[in-house]
């Protein structure tokens, strides 16, 4: 099943976003994917196609101010979580997808988990992957220095700290064609540096952290948490203290596998991810 790119203009802000659709008709409820800090939708490469041939369409867009999608400067767009948000519903408005399950990843994917409390209706089921879910998770130092002053103005705009921080998190080497996609933005222009710092600067973990933990507690549609457990930055105890706390949730846990599990262990996530979003419209 093919993978195919796409631009949109919602508002004043351009996506970038991949998706594979599935051949004809069908009955089955989209899935949107959504990546974290330093990623981008190229991140889902392996997942979409294979969404696409159980009958699912499938749709990952690059963040605003990652990837290929628009990077406005902080004066245009706050790259706080309820700016990201904001900028998320207008996407989701503009693709026409009314219910979905939703699939998210790392720092960033809580903000794909505050957007789910904020639009239940939304939301068929969840798949969390290696994303903060408590207070107990924290911003790595490996993340945290790029916001610093000066120095995280140095960081932010070379464009080996693509690397440094996938591989780093990951704990496993990325192929140079796959590298040079992630790279492609930094080098191409100074934005998306800045967009980065801007994000890290103001990500509001910890009252976005309060707000996923109580508002977990009260959700009662299906989530399924697969946790790669040699994650340098998010270790499994927060996965288990949050399916412990949450109703309806399962821990698949991932030997071997670090912060990006879909970098590497695509086939890994597809054994339960698959079945999991196999959500018809008529479902509840």
């Amino acid at each position: 099943m093919s993978l195919t790119e796409h631009k949109i203009k919602v508002d004043s802000l351009e996506w970038f976003y991949r998706q594979s659709s599935p051949a004809g008709q069908t009955d089955l409820l989209p899935v949107l994917l959504l990546h974290g800090i330093v990623s981008q939708s190229y991140s889902w490469r392996h997942i979409l196609p294979a969404l696409a041939n159980q009958g699912t369409r499938a749709i990952a867009p690059d963040w605003i101010g990652y990837g290929f999608s628009a990077t406005p400067e902080k004066r245009d767009f706050a790259y706080t979580p309820d700016a990201f948000i904001t900028a998320l519903e207008a996407f989701i408005q503009a693709i026409e997808i009314e219910r979905f399950s939703l699939v998210v990843q790392g720092f960033l994917g809580s903000v794909g988990l505050q957007y789910a409390l904020r639009h239940p209706e939304k939301i068929a089921n969840l798949v969390i992957l290696n994303t903060p879910v408590s207070p107990e998770a924290k911003l790595p130092w490996k993340i945290k220095q790029m916001g610093l002053p000066l120095a995280g103005e140095m960081m932010t705009q070379d464009p080996l700290l693509v690397d440094r921080t996938l591989e780093g998190g990951s704990r496993f080497r990325i192929e140079d064609r796959d590298l040079d996609v992630y790279r492609k933005p930094f080098l191409k222009s100074s934005a998306p540096g800045r967009a980065l710092l801007a994000t890290i600067r103001n990500l509001q973990l910890e009252p976005a952290m309060s707000e996923i933990a109580s508002g977990f507690k009260e959700w009662q549609k299906p989530i399924l948490v697969q946790w790669g457990m040699i994650d340098p930055w998010l270790s499994i105890d927060i996965a288990q203290n949050f399916v412990n706390s949450a109703h309806n949730a399962e821990l698949i846990k991932l030997n071997n596998v670090g912060h990006y599990p879909q970098e590497h262990y695509h086939e890994a996530i597809l054994a339960d991810l698959l079945p999991f979003v196999r959500c018809t419209k008529s479902e509840n």
